[in-house]
């Protein structure tokens, strides 16, 4: 199957403009007594670039190093770790690499940064998003990097794209004999595993290898799982030199919330942690005829059509769904699908963040807004981006067969499984892991 990636199914929409602040609002919708954003117990978590900081960057000492990061590689007083670096003289920064939005968050959802010299490092950042290994070694060899740093705040998604560019970026310092070292960061949903494995002909820019839906891991874990398992495929060889950097104090049961980590936006339409706990499940929404909240202040908790009234909203309120709550809502969008158009649909509240289980949620959704609404259908694609989201035909197809969510939550329970025994040597952290 021919590789695509947001760039190529965005491309065409107006995404230039600045979201501006809802048509409507309401206050957060909570169970009593359950934890929220707001009084979630908070525990103290040091990142690993924290933690190489504090030691004077000494695991790169003498070493030309390669950064690929963006806005998020920041340390606990929000400076760049890149700035950092090239401040202190604690790293010799040659080069950086930026992914998907840039190096500095420039750019919208499947856009990037023209390589370009940072004026304020005077260090060149080279334009990554869909780099292949070719690309990445050229870049390697260009800079004459010894040593790459991968430092992104990943959200736990198959499809959000950092891992990829971690991982192609591994497979081409594998090729070249690259040192790879890893500054962990806490995955924000948490260490558990949901939803399906991508299947063969599904590969693409929004996920290139076998893994589920949900992953469950840190990017130091699933660098651990690319090398251990995969990349002898695809470079001939593991890497001669992978470091992963551990988070000191962080448990896989909890979610960003939980800890003093400060959040960077990762990407312009993840503003907060709330909206990384529902992504992995309504993202999926990119693949219909629905907004996900894109040209809104809360992208992916606002999902909505003009074709949509308060019945939706209704029937997900009977579902008992763990961990969050659905308010009809009403916005109209100022970019991507039905910008200018007002829309009616739910905003997804959090009501406790150890609960959530997003893929579940925004099956129900679908499943909900397909029994209800003639007017439901997929982007104008026949469904191939909700399979290349999904990692197969399956959801799509019992979705539209009429299949209910809990038979579609089902239909993944044993490779759901085998993910979970096969990504168990990778773990680092403690904590339970379903």
């Amino acid at each position: 199957m021919a590789q695509l990636n947001r760039r190529q199914l965005l491309g065409s929409a107006a995404l230039a403009a600045a979201a501006v602040p809802l048509t409507a609002g309401a206050a957060r919708a909570a169970t009593p007594g359950a934890p929220d954003a707001t009084n979630f117990p908070r525990r103290p978590v040091t990142t690993g670039a924290q933690r190489q900081a504090d030691a004077g960057w000494s695991a790169l000492s003498g070493e030309r190093v390669g950064v690929i990061s963006n806005p998020t590689g920041v340390l606990d007083d929000l400076t760049h770790i890149v700035d950092q670096m090239v401040a202190s003289g604690g790293a010799d920064v040659v080069a950086v690499f930026g992914p998907e939005h840039g190096f500095r968050g420039t750019s919208q959802a499947g856009d990037s940064q023209d390589t370009y010299v940072d004026p304020r490092t005077g260090v060149t950042v080279y334009d990554a998003y869909g780099a292949t290994a070719e690309k990445f070694a050229r870049f390697f060899r260009e800079a004459e990097v010894d040593t790459v740093v991968f430092d992104i705040q990943d959200v736990g998604a198959r499809f959000y794209t950092y891992i990829w560019t971690m991982y192609t970026a591994m497979v081409a310092a594998a090729q070249e004999g690259k040192r790879f070292v890893v500054l962990d960061r806490p995955n924000p949903i948490g260490g558990y595993a949901r939803g399906p494995m991508l299947q063969p002909d599904y590969e693409s820019g929004v996920g290139k290898k076998p893994i589920v839906q949900q992953h469950g891991m840190t990017v130091g874990e699933l660098a651990r799982y690319f090398d251990g398992e995969l990349l002898a495929e695809d470079a001939g060889r593991r890497l001669t030199d992978l470091t992963v950097v551990k988070v000191s104090g962080w448990r896989r049961d909890v979610p960003a919330v939980g800890t003093d980590v400060p959040w960077v936006m990762p990407s312009p339409n993840m503003p907060t942690p709330d909206t990384a706990l529902v992504y992995p499940g309504t993202c999926l929404f990119e693949a219909t005829n629905l907004s996900e909240g894109r040209g809104t202040t809360r992208p992916f908790e606002l999902v909505a059509a003009p074709y949509v009234d308060y019945r939706w909203a209704e029937a997900l309120r009977q579902k008992d769904i763990p961990g969050v709550e659905f308010r009809e809502a009403y916005y109209t969008p100022t970019f991507s699908k039905h910008a200018g158009v007002a829309c009616g649909g739910v905003q997804v509240h959090i009501t406790d963040p150890a609960r959530v289980e997003a893929i579940l949620a925004a099956t129900h959704m679908m499943v909900e807004a397909h029994r209800l609404y003639t007017d439901f259908d997929w982007r104008g694609d026949a469904g191939r981006w909700i399979g290349l989201l999904t990692g197969s035909s399956r959801f799509g197809d019992m979705l539209m067969a009429g299949a209910s969510a809990e038979q579609i939550v089902d239909s993944w329970r044993d490779e759901l499984a085998e993910w979970n025994v096969r990504r168990e040597p990778y773990l680092l952290y403690a904590g339970p892991q379903r």
